[in-house]
């Protein structure tokens, strides 16, 4: 941290020119009583747009494809052996 924005830190900030505060503006506003385009603006957060569909539909046969490489793994770890698993490699393989 600069040791200026400590010295500013310490003697609060500076005022501005025109005495326009956002802070206190933002705290006046609060929040809209109505909002015009809520009903407009419905359709995005519902149905098939909602936050779980979205997500749902962005990696479409994730599932079935982790299912069926899980499966592949079982076979493969329980039917298929391997052969050579503990032959010494003698020199000549070299």
């Amino acid at each position: 941290m600069h040791p200026t924005r400590i010295l500013r830190a310490h003697h609060g900030e500076k005022p501005s020119i025109t005495g326009f505060d956002i802070r206190k503006f933002a705290h006046s506003a609060g929040q809209p009583r109505y909002d015009p385009w809520e009903r407009a603006e419905a359709w995005r957060y519902t149905g098939q747009f909602s936050r779980w569909n979205r997500f749902k539909g962005a990696f479409p046969g994730l599932g079935i494809a982790t299912v069926a490489f899980a499966a592949y793994l079982g076979y493969e770890q329980l039917f298929l052996k391997d052969e050579h698993h503990g032959e010494g490699h003698g020199e000549e393989h070299h």
